[in-house]
């Protein structure tokens, strides 16, 4: 009979054990998943805009957008630092549309162009980056 009892003793304590052994995975499991769920609040830091986006030309939607390239739907792109000729050269006057404003700049004149290219519209500003080099590129305005 002794020996009956006991093993009904482990039988219990056996299960007591693997019942709690299901507890702690379930608990533990319970909280890798709420903090997979949980939303925690990222702080935001308002700062000033980069040095290097310039400021925005007068005659500029106020809506438009500085983007530093820009993806043509016909594979052509633009960029932030290409000369003015090349970029007439691959776009032509065609894609020129509105008037051209012209302001003075640190090392000369500041073109502003409005173009339309491939469906997209958008704005171009060149100006020279030293005393009587070429134009460049100064900065995009993807217009929406």
């Amino acid at each position: 009979m002794k020996g009956i009892h006991a093993s009904r003793v482990e039988a219990i304590l056996e299960w007591i054990v693997a019942a709690l052994v299901t507890a702690v995975v379930l608990v533990v499991g319970s909280l890798i998943v709420r903090e997979f769920q949980a939303v925690s609040a990222v702080p935001v830091v308002a700062r000033e805009a980069p040095a290097d986006v310039p400021q925005t030309p007068a005659g500029v939607p106020p809506r438009a957008v500085f983007v530093p390239l820009l993806l043509l739907p016909d594979g052509k792109e633009l960029r932030v630092g290409e000369s003015f000729l090349d970029v007439a050269e691959r776009l032509g006057r065609q894609a020129e549309v509105g008037t051209q404003s012209v302001e003075r700049a640190p090392n000369g004149e500041r073109w502003t162009r409005f173009y339309e290219h491939a469906g997209v519209r958008f704005v171009l500003v060149f100006e020279p980056r030293e005393r009587d080099a070429e134009p460049r590129v100064a900065a995009i305005y993807l217009l929406n």
